[in-house]
């Protein structure tokens, strides 16, 4: 199965690319993964926001491939623990699913349509995350949940 972390807008900070190219590294051990960042464009008085989350629900659309599952990181979504998250992880991958496809949105959030698509809405946390962190965070549980079906010590608080 190939991962790929699909992301609204550009990582700005240094440091913040830095820690996603290590994690790419150490996930990439166990399966192949890909981080993949689209223009969420500029907000403009002459779209609602409605109109916005339509366009970049376009734009990400043309990025997930035929036949991926797709999971929304959303505040929103179902909230479970690093070991119930690996289970989940496990059942994907022993299904003969070839592409999961995880997609942190905008500053605005998804369009109702691409919610109502999705496969499934994962929560980080109920508090709300700058969209930069959300990235480290979510990079760093997708590692946390390989060590864990693997018995490695890392899950234990490394």
């Amino acid at each position: 199965m190939k991962i790929t972390l699909l992301l609204v807008g550009k990582t700005k900070e240094p440091y913040v690319q830095r820690v996603l190219e290590d994690y790419q590294k150490r996930i990439g051990r166990y399966v192949p993964f890909d981080i993949r960042e689209v223009s969420g464009g500029k907000a403009s008085k002459k779209l609602s926001i409605k109109e916005f989350q339509d366009k970049e629900a376009r734009e990400l659309r043309r990025h997930i491939p035929n036949g991926a599952r797709v999971v929304l990181l959303d505040e929103r979504g179902r909230q479970q623990s690093s070991d119930k998250f690996a289970r989940w992880l496990q059942k994907q991958m022993g299904s003969g699913l070839s592409r999961l496809v995880f997609v942190v949105g905008g500053a605005y959030g998804f369009s109702g349509d691409f919610y109502r698509q999705a496969h499934a809405v994962l929560s980080l946390s109920q508090m709300t995350m700058a969209h930069q962190v959300v990235r480290i965070v979510f990079a760093e549980q997708l590692y946390r949940a390989f060590t864990i079906l693997n018995g490695e010590p890392y899950h234990h608080g490394g």
